[in-house]
């Protein structure tokens, strides 16, 4: 008795699902540039929203437990501030006690901003800068705001909200 061969009508399932893997790793990665037009989503300028749940307790995550501490009171400078790209956020010190905090991911073209000093938030790859106290642009080519993020400071204890 003979056995009759296989169908090879069409790619084997293996090949199409590595090529739609492989598809939407594209487009994710080309969705990583920002733009400045008028058709891309803007925020407004009060939005609360921070960065993605990465799932280890942090902002939106519903474990139940305290968030982990993103930083002490002490490591932010007054007049300055500290950027934690981990956790894709800038937090600043404008004046003694206040704290803030803003997306680091430049509204220009989505780099992420590097430093701060001498009172502004700095983006490396254009030249931005933004105010330390509002997120608002001090010099472009940016035209956006940074996005405030939410953080709450209990004691000496910086976290995302």
């Amino acid at each position: 008795m003979t056995a009759s061969p296989l169908p090879t009508s069409g790619p084997a399932r293996r090949t199409v699902v590595a090529a739609a893997g492989a598809a939407g790793l594209a487009v994710a990665l080309t969705a990583c540039g920002g733009t400045d037009d008028a058709s891309s989503s803007s925020v407004d300028s009060g939005s609360t929203a921070g960065p993605p749940d990465d799932g280890a307790g942090g902002a939106g995550s519903e474990g139940g437990g305290a968030a982990e501490p993103l930083a002490s009171t002490g490591d932010i400078p007054e007049g300055g501030g500290k950027v934690f790209a981990d956790r894709e956020v800038v937090v600043t010190q404008p004046a003694a006690g206040e704290f803030k905090a803003f997306s680091a991911t430049c509204t220009h073209q989505g780099c992420a901003v590097g430093s701060v000093a001498d009172g502004v938030i700095n983006c490396p790859c254009h030249n931005s800068n933004f105010s330390i106290a509002d997120g608002s642009v001090k010099s472009g080519p940016a035209t956006k705001p940074l996005p405030a993020v939410e953080i709450t400071v209990s004691g000496d204890s910086i976290t995302l909200a």
